[in-house]
């Protein structure tokens, strides 16, 4: 059984930051990626970043390069992403995802296989 299991989430002011992890386990093939998604209630859920499994790559939305980091632990099988000079409109709910490296780097909601449960980042102005 494929289990993404996300923590970090929580409220804080603007300019500060947050470290979201997401643990993966069963996984099917050690070449899936993991990427980072969010969603509001008023938008469409978005890809923020990804980084690959093969050589390390990473990519970002425009919203969050130079604020926001991936990285990834192998040996534990985690992604983190580590978030600074946090806004407002970062708010969301945050989600960790799981795919072929394919479909991760369409930053595609809708095409990653596994998801995690979600964790509410709240950044208050």
């Amino acid at each position: 059984e494929v289990q993404l299991v996300e923590s970090g989430g929580g409220l804080v002011q603007a300019g500060g930051s947050l470290r979201l992890s997401c643990t993966a386990s069963g996984l099917p093939s050690a070449d899936y990626c993991i990427g980072w998604f969010r969603q509001t209630s008023e938008k469409e859920r978005e890809g923020v970043s990804y980084i690959s499994s093969s050589d390390g790559s990473t990519y970002y939305a425009d919203s969050v390069k130079g604020r926001f980091t991936i990285s990834s632990d192998n040996a534990h099988n985690t992604v983190y992403l580590q978030m600074n000079s946090l806004k407002p409109e970062d708010t969301a709910v945050y989600y960790c995802a799981a795919g072929t490296p394919t479909r991760v780097a369409t930053m595609t909601w809708w095409l990653q296989d596994y998801w995690g449960q979600g964790t509410q980042v709240t950044v208050s102005s």
